[in-house]
């Protein structure tokens, strides 16, 4: 295995985690930085309403992602045992 091989499947593997991470997290934090105005607004400070947004929110985005999340997932491991095989040959 040469350097070169193992620098783009680092880079394909960061790729990857940032794109079936990335739809959560983004959601994570525009929900989080929401509740949290609404708190310093109202003055409310329940800790459990930021936490069952969030919760849902993470919900509906894997609902709605989860299928595109596992088929980059998949293809990523197609590509990486490609290459394992034509290492072995």
């Amino acid at each position: 295995m040469d350097g070169d091989l193992v620098l783009y499947l680092t880079r394909r593997t960061m790729e990857t985690a940032l794109l079936v991470a990335g739809p959560v997290l983004v959601v994570t934090l525009v929900l989080g930085a929401l509740v949290a105005m609404v708190q310093a607004v109202t003055s409310l400070k329940d800790m459990t309403m930021g936490l069952v947004l969030k919760l849902a929110g993470v919900g509906v985005t894997m609902l709605l992602t989860g299928g595109w999340s596992i088929q980059i997932a998949v293809d990523f491991t197609r590509e990486v045992f490609a290459h394992l095989q034509a290492l072995g040959h």
